[in-house]
């Protein structure tokens, strides 16, 4: 006789969308892995992985109406690693490694770079660069935005500071510019050397991660409904992105993180208004 089983199909479904929580975070550990190997190429794709498991660990849980206190601990965990360290461990490497002598190859497979001996060579006193490392920046006011975002009651339809994904969204345009210079528009091939100095890069790091825990309120991109009326700041940003990825590229990339923050602002303002 058939011994049956005690896991349950309610079981299993609960389950499912930490299913996908635990593929977000996998994607994270491989990419900081692939970074350490110095396929950063390859770690920008794990990423986008893991922001599609992190899309569908949400629409798991609402579709399946299991959403949990453990499922929402569990996606903040996930999230720390894949939109915390996994970004702030590429652009150390990007503040790390040669530009100019990289740039100057064409279509190279992987950066040269010793994270090791940087670090030996700062320890012994023989170079003072520690710029690179504040890039640690953004794992760390990711933990406070994560942290923040489970306690407050606020972020329940809206954001309060830069989601983390938003954030690494932005910094994956370094590792894309260096690895695909033919993304780059024509005649826009200067601003793709402005953003990959290791100042540049460092001052947006610096900038960015304090947005993280800033009190900008920011919409959400979820779609409760399609209706124009509930969404048509949302709309307007989708329309806007895309005609900015026709036009420039790669670089539209940051350019749709700071749409994101304008349009954000000019909603606040508005509402505000209105209430007056």
């Amino acid at each position: 006789m058939k011994e049956e089983s005690n896991i349950t199909p309610q079981f299993r479904l609960i389950n499912l969308p930490n299913l996908f929580t635990g593929l977000n975070l996998l994607s994270g550990v491989v990419a900081i892995v692939l970074t350490t190997a110095g396929r950063l190429d390859l770690a920008v794709l794990s990423i986008l992985i893991g922001m599609f498991f992190d899309f569908l660990d949400g629409m798991a849980a609402r579709l399946l109406k299991v959403q949990s206190e453990l499922g929402k601990q569990l996606d903040s965990l996930a999230d720390m690693v894949t939109f915390g360290v996994a970004p702030g461990f590429i652009m150390i490497v990007m503040m790390i490694v040669d530009v100019d002598l990289f740039m100057s190859k064409p279509y190279p497979e992987y950066i040269y770079f010793d994270l090791t001996e940087h670090i030996s060579l700062l320890l012994s006193g023989e170079i003072n660069d520690f710029v690179p490392f504040l890039a640690l920046f953004i794992p760390f006011f990711s933990m406070l935005r994560l942290g923040k975002f489970n306690l407050d009651a606020r972020q329940s339809v809206d954001f309060i500071g830069l989601p983390t994904p938003a954030n690494t969204l932005f910094f994956l345009t370094f590792p894309v510019l260096l690895y695909f210079p033919e993304m780059v528009p024509e005649g826009l091939e200067g601003v793709r050397g402005v953003l990959l100095d290791q100042y540049v890069m460092a001052i947006l790091c610096v900038a960015f991660s304090l947005l993280l825990i800033s009190e900008l309120p920011l919409f959400s991109l979820k779609f409760k409904n399609l209706t124009w009326k509930a969404n048509n700041i949302r709309f307007i940003f989708l329309l806007i992105s895309i005609g900015l990825i026709f036009v420039f590229k790669v670089l539209a990339l940051p350019l749709i993180v700071i749409l994101y923050l304008i349009l954000s602002i000019v909603k606040h303002f508005l509402l505000n208004r209105n209430e007056v």
